[in-house]
């Protein structure tokens, strides 16, 4: 809980009264219960597209490698749908069940090419730390972390470079993504020793898409596999990360030393609003509502928007990032501690 505080910053909102956030977690209650038959049919639709998409990929090979690559376009964007699902269920928010949210995670992990356990247990070292100045994730995510303007000019020559590289969008948003997916993620990366179940679950996602796809090599051949499946996984790979960059990087974000840090805070100003078409919505989720998702994890993704339309009323929500200014807010990369806000690089 956290009491209203003065507001330093021209032009950021004051952050809801205790009260204001009793109320908050009152309302969010009644929709972080997953109800069952949405998260079925939800899950139906998109296995049953995903599946037809293939089916149309391999098929199409022979006749013209161009309508198989426009074809790969919708086929990854069930790819990026299944994955929303599969999050959900490392959430323990699709399923009501922990071993039916298991299930379909491991599931869809055969689409997302993302071992289910390992991501899971990582991505809940996100939720803990995230907006945290103090608690910083030390690991390899370049896409929900930050630099303090302190911090960058300490660097030397070469490390601002360095860094300057790592964040550059055509690196960060465009050759890296596709190599997490189908390189990084085959390794137990970053990962302490005790995490055997997690080390396992990528051993295990390896062994069966090795099993999956190389049957599929010896049926179509292992060129053809190679020419259908890889587009769509780049390019699903692309959305979903540009996706999680722009949840977290951008230029109203605020970030907050540990004694000064409270999850509501944290939530509804350090994850944004991406607002989207109706059509874009629903085939990344409902996703766009991450401020929703930060304030609960548990609520299923079908029902953030629901949720953030009865919160609207209660508390000032995050400002809405529309998508031609997403595209530009990861050079947002560097927090300037002394004026409350996030910059470009500085010269």
């Amino acid at each position: 809980m956290i009491v209203r505080a003065e507001n330093k910053n021209p032009g950021e909102p004051v952050v809801a009264a205790e009260a204001g956030n009793g109320r908050v977690r009152a309302i969010l209650i009644d929709y972080q219960r997953p109800v069952v038959w949405r998260s079925l049919t939800q899950l139906a639709i998109s296995l049953a597209l995903f599946l037809a998409f293939e089916v149309a990929l391999y098929a199409t090979f022979g006749i013209s490698y161009w309508l198989t690559l426009a074809l790969a376009v919708p086929a990854a964007a069930m790819v990026v749908k299944l994955f929303i699902i599969q999050h959900d269920c490392g959430h323990g928010a699709f399923m009501p069940s922990a071993r039916g949210n298991d299930l379909i995670g491991h599931l869809c992990s055969l689409a997302t090419f993302t071992p289910y356990l390992h991501w899971r247990r990582q991505h809940a070292g996100h939720h803990a730390v995230w907006n945290d100045l103090d608690r910083r994730d030390s690991g390899v995510d370049l896409y929900s972390v930050c630099i303090t303007l302190d911090e960058y000019q300490a660097l030397s020559p070469w490390g601002r470079r360095r860094y300057r590289l790592m964040q550059h969008p055509l690196l960060a948003l465009v050759l890296l993504p596709p190599l997490i997916f189908l390189v990084v993620y085959r390794f137990a990366f970053d990962t302490p020793a005790s995490w055997w179940r997690e080390r396992r679950s990528v051993h295990l996602t390896n062994a069966a898409l090795l099993l999956l796809y190389g049957g599929l090599g010896l049926v179509f051949g292992f060129g053809t596999v190679a020419a259908v499946q890889l587009p769509v996984i780049a390019m699903a790979a692309l959305v979903g990360v540009w996706l999680f960059s722009s949840q977290h990087r951008f230029e109203h974000v605020v970030w907050r030393r540990h004694a000064d840090w409270d999850a509501t805070t944290a939530a509804l100003r350090g994850s944004s609003f991406l607002k989207l078409p109706r059509f874009f919505d629903w085939v990344t989720g409902h996703i766009g509502f991450h401020h929703i998702h930060h304030l609960s994890a548990r609520v299923p993704n079908y029902r953030l928007r629901a949720a953030h339309e009865a919160l609207a009323p209660v508390t000032e929500l995050a400002p809405p990032l529309g998508f031609l200014r997403s595209l530009g807010a990861s050079r947002f990369a560097v927090w300037d501690e002394a004026n409350g806000r996030m910059i470009r690089f500085p010269h």
